[in-house]
């Protein structure tokens, strides 16, 4: 099959990330030694500098790891959880909205991001974390290459940077802004992790104790009281008004990154690893076990029957997800029974010749379904749909500009494996503070102002957030670290490429090459929450005879772009001790490194 590039091939290690000077900086530490977990943080704080309209600072990364030395896998929770001031008597009852802002102040969590690169370093890396920040410091100090992308970006968000938002205009729009192709650096948050390094670098500290003490300087130090100090001021958001934040110094002293157990399927002779239900990683899971009893490999992997299977299988998986999923530290979810062969065989009847176009959660345990108010979400994306056709004040007034995720998948030679998801934080999330050089995520725009709704908003309770790192298991070793940005995609591209991988035999690149599709079918995480009943999404490079037999099926389907479909990654090590790894094409940003 011709691919892009080739599937790279090495036994020394390898790093695929979403772009090109992070899976540099990846290799480069495990070429001076480091292990993949110091390697995937050097990595991960230069993602924040290289990568800015995807992820920052003050954003989450869920990372699921193998330890080789002590032989487990476990999950480090870095979504941060709602403020304690955050509740549905403020956004509702006080303050009158009836959706959570997707931008501002309002929807920022406790940011989850450097305590989960902390603890993955402080309790499994080897390296002192100046040496790991210094790729970091030196993009930011000196500049980064801005690809197109990021330019496109800031001037989306140029409007309201000027108007509202003017500290992220004095990071942001300084000489005009970032040009493609040209330096730009980002000095004050070079100054923020050298402030961090002086205050947890003291003489007899171990490497364990200044990652701790650098903990202490974000979480209960100068981080969190400039967090607190510049949300107190009020900021416009999607909402048209202009809101303070309720996040403190105390909510982000009272926090710390958890370490879980991931949740497990056996599918096709592995064991597929995700996050727990405070993220859709599950519902991946449901997707594999409901393919469980089609034979894929008699299927095309391009063809009408491939697609329009795993299309409803994953429309049923994800209504779940909206049934079910939240913080399992505030809501009983039913994952035994969805993951179940049993509860799979009764939800596969629903799968037909034809497309569906409801929303059709399950009742697992004779659970009541009290799901979301999917006609509502529905009306959103119409009105919306109809309010940018007709020049009404929408996303581009109030400076919605959709964010998106970084990926990292990284295998040493002793066996380490990391894969990690961060995202938010995203330049265009809400004001860059001032002393600090970066902006709060929005998180919290994930949750529905309801109570009693398994993601409903609660105090201290995490976000059900997107973000799905995943790993596979091969004869119960480690076999495969994958995933990618994408928001509601990142489920729907990453069965797509292990499916076709298992049932197909391709491998990483070509799996990752291969046209893809995804479907808008249920309710979008995402502010204004809405959804699109049967719309599926084929890649430009399907056959036009593929596209018509959907339709058909009654699929509401369309092409999008050539290269339009995912941003995947993948590494993975084989018996004979090879490592192979492979990265997305499109945008030309993602590359795979190793030897």
């Amino acid at each position: 099959m011709f691919t892009t590039r080739p599937e790279i091939a090495g036994t020394f290690g390898a790093v695929a990330t979403t772009h090109w000077l992070a899976s540099q900086v990846g290799m480069a530490v495990l070429e001076r030694g480091g292990n993949a977990f110091d390697a995937a943080a050097a990595a991960g704080f230069t993602l924040q500098i290289v990568e800015p309209h995807l992820n920052g600072p003050g954003g989450d990364c869920p990372i699921i790891l193998h330890d080789a030395k002590q032989g487990r896998e476990i999950v480090i929770c870095g979504q941060g959880p709602a403020p304690a001031g955050l509740s549905v008597g403020l956004i509702k009852g006080q303050l009158g909205l009836d959706i959570m802002p997707g931008t501002g102040f309002l929807p920022a969590p406790i940011p989850g991001a450097f305590d989960a690169w902390a603890t993955m370093l402080q309790n499994h890396g080897t390296w002192r974390l100046r040496d790991v920040l210094a790729y970091a410091i030196s993009y930011a100090r000196n500049g980064a290459h801005m690809v197109a992308r990021i330019c496109q970006t800031v001037a989306t968000v140029r409007p309201l940077f000027e108007a509202e938002w003017t500290s992220s205009a004095a990071l942001w729009l300084r000489n005009g802004g970032p040009q493609p192709g040209q330096l730009y650096a980002n000095p004050t948050l070079a100054d923020t992790y050298e402030r961090v390094l002086r205050e947890a670098e003291a003489p007899g500290r171990s490497r364990e104790m200044e990652i701790e003490a650098a903990r202490r300087a974000w979480y209960g130090g100068f981080v969190a009281e400039a967090v607190e100090r510049f949300a107190r001021q009020p900021a416009m958001d999607t909402s048209g008004q202009r809101h303070a934040g309720v996040i403190t110094a105390h909510d982000m002293s009272q926090w710390r990154a958890g370490i879980e157990e991931a949740v497990r399927l056996d599918y096709q002779g592995t064991t597929v690893l995700k996050c727990g239900a405070w993220s859709q990683g599950p519902a991946m899971l449901q997707t594999l076990a409901l393919l469980a009893d089609y034979d894929l490999t008699a299927m095309d992997p391009v063809g009408p029957d491939y697609v329009h299977h795993v299309t409803e299988a994953m429309k049923l998986a994800f209504a779940d997800r909206e049934a079910f999923y939240g913080d399992p530290n505030f809501v009983e979810v039913p994952l035994a029974t969805l993951l179940s062969p049993e509860y799979a065989a009764l939800r596969r009847k629903l799968i037909g010749h034809d497309a569906s176009v409801e929303f059709r959660p399950g009742n697992p345990d004779g659970l009541p379904v009290r799901g979301v108010d999917y006609a509502a979400a529905v009306r959103r994306s119409e009105q919306m749909a109809m309010a940018a056709g007709t020049g009404e004040p929408t996303v581009s007034r109030l400076g919605a500009a959709g964010g998106d995720t970084c990926h990292i998948d990284i295998i040493d030679r002793d066996g380490n494996f990391v894969s990690a998801t961060p995202s938010a934080g995203w330049l265009q999330s809400s004001p860059a503070i001032p002393e600090l050089g970066f902006c709060l995520g929005t998180r919290c725009q994930m949750f529905w102002l309801d109570e009693t709704l398994p993601n409903g908003l609660k105090p201290g309770k995490r976000p059900r957030t997107t973000l799905s790192p995943s790993l596979v298991l091969r004869e119960g070793k480690p076999w495969m670290s994958f995933g990618t940005p994408g928001g509601e995609q990142q489920d729907q591209w990453q069965p797509i490429m292990l499916t076709r991988m298992l049932a197909h035999g391709f491998n990483i690149q070509e799996a990752i090459d291969l046209p893809s599709f995804h479907s808008e079918h249920w309710v979008s995480s995402f502010w204004p929450r809405g959804a699109k009943p049967g719309k599926l999404v084929l890649e430009g490079r399907f056959a036009p005879e593929v596209l018509s037999a959907l339709r058909a099926r009654g699929h509401r389907a369309e092409m999008g772009g050539d290269w339009s479909e995912g941003r995947l990654t993948g590494a993975r090590r084989e018996a004979d001790g090879q490592i192979f790894a492979g990265a997305n094409p499109r945008g030309m940003q993602g590359y795979a490194v190793g030897r």
